[in-house]
C-alpha cells in the first residue's frame, strides 16, 4: 500500500507536469501577462553587459518580481556611475556631442567641449550609460571623441596632464586644429558605423562649415561656399581609411570570442537580409508614404526633444546631484518599461532549419524565451532584452526569418520614441543616431507587415526604409545618412528607395523646424552661422549693426589704457590707429587680439618715452609665447600684475598686430559681409568709412552682430525667414 501510494503520487505530480506543458503548448498565443498569475519562475535571459563580461539572471531562479529588481539595480548603478562622471567630472561630457564639434568648426571656441578630462568622461560615461540599458547610442559620443583626440593632438598634448610633444607645435593654428578635429570627427562615425565613405560624407554635410582655403578664391567663386579644400578631403579620407583598415584587424583578432560581443556582424553590421530587393510601381507609394510620416514623426520628435531639453535645464541647473537623481528617475523607467512591456507580448515556435540557437540562452541574442514554452520566443523580449545592434538585426531581417506580430512593433516604436526623447538631455554622453533607427526601423516593419498582402517588397527592406525616413526627419542629412545606410546594411539595390524615402522626410520636416542638431546648438546659445544670409540682410548695410562704443588703441599706447581697457571689457579684439608722429594722418595700423596684448604686458617691456620698439621686443618672445592655448585656458588679465608707476609708461603695439585684417566699406550689404564672414573663417572684421576725413574705422564686426537676436534687437520690423 505505501508502495502504492507513492506511486499514485507520483503520477499525479507527473500529469501535473504533463497538464502545465499542455497548456502552455495551446496557450502561446495569449499575452504572458495573462499567463503569468500562477507561480511562474523566471527562466529569461535578463543581462547586463559590461564590456565582454556577460552577467545572466536566470541562473538565480527568482520570482519574476524579485528578478526585476537586480535587474533595475544593476542598470540603476551603471547609470549612477555614469551620471556621477558627468555631473563632477566634465559637464560638457552630457549628450552626443555633435552640436558642440559642428559649433567648433564653425569658428565657436566654447570651454572645456574638447578637453582631456572630457575625453575621458565621454569614453567611460558612454560605455556605462549604454550597459545601463538607456535608449541612448554610442556613435555621437564617439564623433565627441574623435574630436577631442584630434584637439589633444592639435594643441601639443596636454601641460595640465604632464602629455606634450613637442613636434605636434606644427599643428598649433587654428586652421590646422580644425582640420584635425574635421578628421576626428569622421573618424569617429567611420568607427562607430564602420562606414569610412559615410564617415568623410557626414564630416562634410553636417560638422564641417569652415573649410574654405583663404587663398581658392577662384575655386569658391567655382564651386560655391560649399566646396571643401581638396587636401583636406584627401585627409578625412586617409583617416577613415586607417580606422577601418584597424577596425578589419581587430575584428579578425577577435573573430574567436575574445573580445565578448565586439565584431558581431563583421565590417558591415547589418548585413542580415538575403531577400531580393525587388519592388514595383505600387510600392514606391508605400516608400512615398513612409517618407512623409519619417518627416511627420521626426519634426514632432525635435519639437518634443526641445521642450524636455528646456525642462531638464532647470533641473540640472540646480546642482550636480539633480542631475544624478534625474538620471536615476529615467533608469528607473526604463527599466520599468524594458522588463514590463515583454510581458504583454506573445509566444512564437522557433523558426525551422535554422543554425542560430532558439531560444537563446545567456547571452545577446536574437531569440528570447521569457518565460515562454520550449522551442517558443518572445518577439517583443527579443527586442528589448538585447544590444542596440542585434535589436537593430532583428528589425532588419527578412520577413522568413522573423516574425513581429503588429501590436509587438507598435509598442516597441512607441517606447523607443518615449524612451529616446526622454533619456537625451540627462547627465550622460548619449547619441541620437541608435534611438532613431530603432524607433524608424520598428515602424517601417510595422508598415511592411500591413502591406505585406499588397506589396513584392521584403518587410525588412521597409524596415530600412523607416530608419531612413526617420534619420531625415530628425537629423535633415541626406548624402551621409543614405551612404551610411547602405554600408551598414550592404543593401545597394535600394539606393533609389532609400535616396527617395530621404529626400521626402527632409523636405516635409523642414515644414516645421530645424534639425535637431541645430535647435540643440541655437538652446545652447552658441552663435552658430548659418551658410546663408538672412532675407532681411540685404536690406541693411554693414554700419546698420555695428555695435560700440569702439575702442581703439594707438600704435604706441600706454599701459594703463590698455589694463583698464582688457579689464573693463571682454573685447577679443581691438584696432590700432596711427596717429602723428607715426603717421602723417591718423590710419588703421590693424587688429590686435586680446590674448597677445596680456601676453605683452606679461613681459613688461615698457618705456618711458611713447617711442618705437618693435625690434628689440620681437627678440624678446619666442613663437610659442603667442601660440593658442587650449581650450578655455589663454592668459587671463587677471594674471597680469601692473605697478602704479609702470601705468603711464608706453608699450609698442606695431610687432604684435596684424597689419593686414579683413576689411569692408561701411555700404556693404550686410548680407554679403555675412556670407564673407563665414567663408574665411574670421573673428573680426573691420569696417572702414567710405569717405575720407572721417576717423579710419567705423567699428568691427563680430560674430554677435550677425546673430538674428542681435539684428532684430536692433530693427524689430524686420521679419525673420522662417
Amino acid at each position: 500500500m505505501e508502495e502504492e501510494g507513492k506511486v499514485e503520487k507520483d503520477d499525479i505530480v507527473i500529469e501535473g507536469v504533463m497538464d502545465f506543458e499542455r497548456k502552455d503548448s495551446f496557450s502561446h498565443h495569449e499575452p504572458l501577462l495573462l499567463l503569468s498569475r500562477g507561480s511562474r519562475t523566471n527562466t529569461t535571459s535578463q543581462i547586463a553587459i559590461v564590456g565582454a563580461n556577460v552577467s545572466p539572471i536566470e541562473s538565480l531562479d527568482y520570482e519574476y518580481y524579485q528578478a526585476f529588481i537586480v535587474y533595475a539595480a544593476c542598470n540603476l548603478t551603471l547609470a549612477v556611475a555614469a551620471a556621477t562622471l558627468c555631473a563632477f567630472v566634465a559637464p560638457a561630457a552630457a549628450g552626443s556631442g555633435i552640436p558642440e564639434v559642428k559649433a567648433y568648426l564653425n569658428g565657436v571656441d566654447a570651454h572645456s567641449i574638447l578637453a582631456p578630462s572630457t575625453l575621458f568622461v565621454k569614453i567611460f560615461g558612454s560605455i556605462f550609460g549604454v550597459a545601463a540599458g538607456f535608449v541612448v547610442g554610442k556613435e555621437g559620443p564617439m564623433v565627441h571623441t574623435g574630436a577631442c583626440i584630434a584637439n589633444l593632438l592639435g594643441q601639443g598634448g596636454s601641460r595640465k596632464y604632464h602629455l606634450t610633444w613637442r613636434w605636434l607645435r606644427f599643428f598649433k593654428n587654428d586652421r590646422d586644429r580644425r582640420d584635425l578635429i574635421t578628421c576626428g570627427a569622421a573618424a569617429g562615425v567611420a568607427a562607430a558605423f564602420r562606414a569610412p565613405v559615410g564617415g568623410v560624407l557626414f564630416a562634410l554635410e553636417e560638422a564641417a562649415s569652415w573649410t574654405q582655403s583663404e587663398q581658392s578664391k577662384r575655386q569658391k567663386k567655382k564651386f560655391g561656399p560649399g566646396w571643401w579644400r581638396s587636401a583636406l578631403l584627401w585627409r578625412t579620407f586617409f583617416t577613415t581609411a586607417v580606422v577601418a583598415m584597424v577596425l578589419r584587424s581587430l575584428i579578425e583578432f577577435c573573430r574567436g570570442g575574445q573580445c565578448g560581443l565586439f565584431g558581431e556582424g563583421g565590417l558591415i553590421m547589418f548585413d542580415v537580409n538575403s531577400a531580393n530587393a525587388t519592388y514595383s510601381s505600387a510600392d514606391i507609394l508605400a516608400v512615398v508614404f513612409l517618407g512623409v510620416i519619417g518627416g511627420l514623426l521626426g519634426s514632432l520628435y525635435n519639437y518634443l526633444v526641445d521642450k524636455v531639453l528646456r525642462t531638464y535645464s532647470i533641473i540640472n541647473e540646480r546642482g550636480p546631484y539633480f542631475k544624478i537623481i534625474l538620471v536615476m528617475a529615467v533608469s528607473l523607467l526604463t527599466s520599468c518599461f524594458s522588463y514590463g512591456l515583454p510581458w504583454l507580448s506573445q509566444c512564437f515556435p522557433c523558426p525551422s532549419h535554422m543554425e542560430e540557437q532558439c531560444p537563446t540562452a545567456g547571452r545577446s541574442g536574437n531569440y528570447k524565451n521569457f518565460q515562454c514554452p520550449e522551442n517558443h520566443y518572445n518577439d517583443l523580449a527579443s527586442l528589448f532584452f538585447n544590444t542596440n545592434d542585434d535589436a537593430i538585426r532583428n528589425l532588419l531581417s527578412s520577413s522568413s526569418s522573423k516574425h513581429f506580430h503588429l501590436y509587438t512593433l507598435f509598442i516597441f516604436f512607441s517606447s523607443m520614441y518615449f524612451l529616446g526623447i526622454i533619456t537625451y538631455g540627462i547627465a550622460i554622453p548619449s547619441g541620437l543616431f541608435i534611438p532613431v533607427i530603432l524607433a524608424g526601423a520598428s515602424y517601417g516593419r510595422l508598415v511592411g507587415n500591413a502591406l505585406r498582402p499588397f506589396s513584392a517588397l521584403d518587410t525588412g527592406f521597409f524596415a530600412l526604409l523607416g530608419a531612413a525616413s526617420f534619420l531625415g526627419g530628425t537629423m535633415r542629412m541626406t548624402v551621409s545618412i543614405c551612404v551610411i545606410l547602405l554600408e551598414l546594411t550592404n543593401d545597394l539595390l535600394m539606393l533609389p528607395l532609400v535616396m527617395l524615402v530621404l529626400l521626402i522626410s527632409k523636405t516635409v520636416a523642414d515644414c516645421f523646424n530645424k534639425g535637431v542638431y541645430d535647435q540643440i546648438v541655437k538652446m545652447k546659445g552658441l552663435p552658430f552661422l548659418e551658410a546663408h544670409a538672412e532675407p532681411y540682410m540685404r536690406n541693411l548695410v554693414a554700419r546698420d549693426v555695428v555695435s560700440g562704443p569702439l575702442i581703439t588703441f594707438s600704435g604706441v599706447e600706454k599701459v594703463g589704457n590698455i589694463y583698464h581697457a582688457l579689464k573693463a571689457t571682454r573685447h577679443n579684439g581691438f584696432p590700432v590707429i596711427d596717429e602723428p608722429p607715426f603717421a602723417d594722418a591718423p590710419e588703421l595700423c590693424g587688429v590686435v587680439t586680446r590674448s597677445h596684448l596680456i601676453v605683452l604686458l606679461q613681459g613688461k617691456h615698457f618705456t618711458k618715452q611713447k617711442v618705437l620698439t618693435g625690434s628689440n621686443i620681437i627678440r624678446s618672445f619666442k613663437s610659442r609665447d603667442f601660440a593658442k592655448a587650449g581650450l578655455g585656458k589663454g592668459p587671463k588679465i587677471e594674471d597680469v600684475e601692473i605697478k602704479d608707476e609702470e601705468m603711464d609708461w608706453y608699450v609698442d603695439l606695431h610687432p604684435i598686430t596684424n597689419t593686414s585684417p579683413y576689411t569692408v566699406v561701411e555700404s556693404m550689404s550686410l548680407a554679403k559681409a555675412a556670407l564673407l564672414f563665414r567663408e574665411l573663417g574670421l573673428r573680426h572684421l573691420c569696417v572702414v568709412p567710405k569717405t575720407p576725413g572721417r576717423p579710419p574705422i567705423v567699428g568691427i564686426l563680430t560674430r554677435h552682430d550677425f546673430m538674428p537676436e542681435h539684428i532684430l534687437g536692433i530693427y524689430p520690423h524686420l521679419k525673420r525667414h522662417k
